[in-house]
């Protein structure tokens, strides 16, 4: 396909035929990833292919139960990784440091440009993805269940596999939103009304039209879609614990070196 029918065609893909990925296609897609822009070409990142079903079906839980973790044949779990290049610089008789907040930023970043290099080219060989959250939210069992070191932390993770649907793409913010030119112009009222307008209406009709969404939202006396947002799926309180697992995580991996010693 085009590179722009790719990117505008793209879907969340949670529902998955019974059919293997071929070992093959699976090296085209990781080499297109390996090939993102990386922080001083460290390349400070590692990618976790997982196909067992029973390691899957441990994921699973992690993973806030979502049933593309079993039903996909592979998840692809992006990490930040400073282990490999810590062991390169102790063999060279280098400091051995990026053992700090702004290390795991870049390593993330990395993680993060890879996996969307790896997303354009499955989807161009007419695969199926769905990014999911919980690899961050969740990021300390996921790393105990992937056996990750000291300085290795799950960032990004998405199911991968051939469509068993065929979802409509989801709207996006109108780009005069999004982008600003020069400086950052802030939004009048008015104008987060019109950028939103679109959004309020089709997201409360997705959430009307599927009952058990529909059944929450009134169960909740939910009135719009900022709502839906802040009350039933990111709450305060979920973001604050979310958070505070990701800062405890980053601590026990050897992120956390503050400079005092």
């Amino acid at each position: 396909m085009e590179l722009k029918d790719v990117i505008h065609g793209h879907r969340s893909i949670r529902k998955y035929e019974d059919k293997e990925v071929s070992q093959e296609l699976l090296e085209e897609i990781l080499d297109a990833g390996i090939r993102a822009s990386s922080s001083g070409n460290m390349q400070s990142y590692s990618i976790v292919v997982t196909k067992d079903k029973e390691r899957k079906n441990k994921l699973y839980s992690a993973h806030m139960d979502q049933s593309m973790v079993v039903d996909a044949p592979i998840l692809l779990t992006f990490c930040a990784d400073f282990n490999r290049m810590r062991k390169w610089l102790s063999l060279n008789e280098a400091p051995v440091h990026f053992d700090n907040f702004m290390s795991f930023m870049i390593g993330a970043i990395d993680a993060t440009l890879v996996s969307q290099n790896c997303a354009l080219a499955a989807e161009n060989a007419g695969l199926g993805i769905c990014y999911m959250g919980s690899t961050l939210a969740n990021c300390d069992q996921i790393g105990k269940l992937l056996n990750l070191p000291a300085n290795v932390v799950p960032v990004v993770g998405y199911s991968l596999g051939y469509p068993a649907e065929n979802p409509a793409p989801r709207d996006r913010l109108p780009r005069n939103g999004l982008v600003h030119y020069d400086t950052y112009q802030d939004y009048s009222d008015q104008e987060i009304l019109e950028i939103y307008k679109e959004r309020d209406e089709k997201g409360w009709n997705r959430y009307m039209d599927v009952p058990h969404l529909k059944e929450m939202t009134e169960r909740l006396g939910l009135k719009n879609l900022a709502q839906i947002y802040t009350i039933a799926k990111y709450t305060k309180e979920s973001h604050h614990e979310f958070s505070q697992t990701v800062l405890n995580y980053l601590k026990e991996q050897n992120f956390m070196d503050n400079g005092e010693r």
